[in-house]
């Protein structure tokens, strides 16, 4: 295999160890932008505030031509859940991680993430190829409930010195 090769087939993983990588950092982000505006949902207000005018930029940037809004108008309903679905997402981290901190939060939501997989996957929802439920995934996702415990612990959390803990 090509050096060329060898790179375009580790792109999308090292693309997505890269977005692995900087969720904990946005999560902790948005529970503190909340922190200081006074409540997590000005945090995600804010974290996708700042989303949309990147995504603008970059859509401008490259030039990308205009969708044709028509033909996803007449897809299937849950085209359209993403927006709705990613400001649950950033709205939870900028309410939870400061209550479950940044490991506590993303490993629920991994596991969250897995045992939908394995759901939408088994019934093959949203136009996914189904791949049946087998002892193998129940044990891979027994495994990750496992980890759920393991990295969080005894569910509650002091925190240390000169750490600040906000309810709201």
């Amino acid at each position: 295999m090509s050096y060329k090769a060898l790179m375009f087939a580790f792109l999308p993983v090292m693309m997505a160890l890269l977005a692995g990588f900087v969720l904990p950092y946005q999560a902790a982000s948005n529970a503190a932008v909340g922190r200081a505006l006074g409540h997590w949902l000005w945090g995600a207000f804010t974290s996708l505030t700042v989303s949309s005018v990147v995504v603008i930029t970059a859509l401008l940037i490259l030039r990308v031509p205009m969708p044709d809004l028509g033909k996803a108008l007449q897809g299937p309903w849950w085209l359209w859940i993403g927006g709705v679905l990613g400001a649950l997402y950033v709205a939870g981290a900028a309410a939870l991680t400061p209550k479950l901190g940044t490991a506590g939060f993303l490993v629920l939501v991994v596991a969250g993430q897995i045992l939908t997989s394995v759901i939408v996957d088994h019934f093959g929802l949203m136009g996914v190829a189904s791949k049946p439920v087998n002892l193998a995934r129940v044990a891979g996702v027994l495994l990750i409930l496992g980890g759920v415990l393991l990295v969080q612990g005894g569910w509650t959390s002091t925190p240390t010195s000169g750490q600040a803990v906000v309810e709201r």
